[in-house]
């Protein structure tokens, strides 16, 4: 579930709003996305994995949790943490890292 938007990271590109498949958030080029409805979300991961700059962070459990820490996130490398999973580099096309 959508649970992070970092506003000082996020270039207010609008790309978590177009990938979104279920209309979670609300917001245009320009304005810093708001997470408008949390209970839509389908925990996809396609706004973390659009996201140019890591301003999301998708937790993988499906009811929101108010005990998460940015910066014990940070820390840990979650901020983004699905895209490097997936094997999209920043700048990239998106590859499997499946080796072949």
């Amino acid at each position: 579930m959508i649970e992070i938007v970092l506003e000082d990271r996020c270039i207010r590109c609008a790309a978590c709003v177009r990938a979104c498949p279920t209309n979670v958030y609300e917001g245009e080029p320009g304005d810093l996305p708001v997470i408008a409805r949390q209970d839509d979300c389908q925990t996809c991961f396609l706004c973390e994995a659009y996201c140019p700059v890591d301003a999301l962070y998708v937790s993988p459990l499906n009811k929101p949790d108010r005990s998460l820490v940015r910066s014990e996130l940070e820390s840990h490398g979650l901020v983004g943490g699905f895209a490097r999973d997936i094997g999209w580099a920043r700048g990239h096309p998106p590859t499997a890292k499946s080796g072949i």
